[in-house]
């Protein structure tokens, strides 16, 4: 396993921190990417997940948080 540092990020008043341009793009994140945080001892891994097939079930909690992440994206587009 490779490890490699790329860069810093600051974080921002609502927790936000943006991931480097080289890493999306190894990794195929876009904007509207479900991105998956868990911890492991000191370390926090960000690991993006696969898009979710069409009709594909999701937990009453995540379906909750894309259904949020829509409606803020309709309010940004209006």
């Amino acid at each position: 396993m490779t490890v490699k540092k790329l860069s810093r990020a600051r974080v921002k008043r609502k927790g936000q921190v943006t991931i480097p341009q080289e890493l999306r793009a190894q990794f195929g994140i876009e904007e509207g990417a479900i991105i998956e945080f868990t911890s492991e001892e000191d370390k926090i891994i960000i690991k993006p997940l696969p898009p979710l097939e069409p009709r594909e079930p999701v937990g009453e909690e995540e379906q909750k948080k894309l259904l949020d992440e829509l409606d803020a994206l309709r309010r940004r587009w209006r």
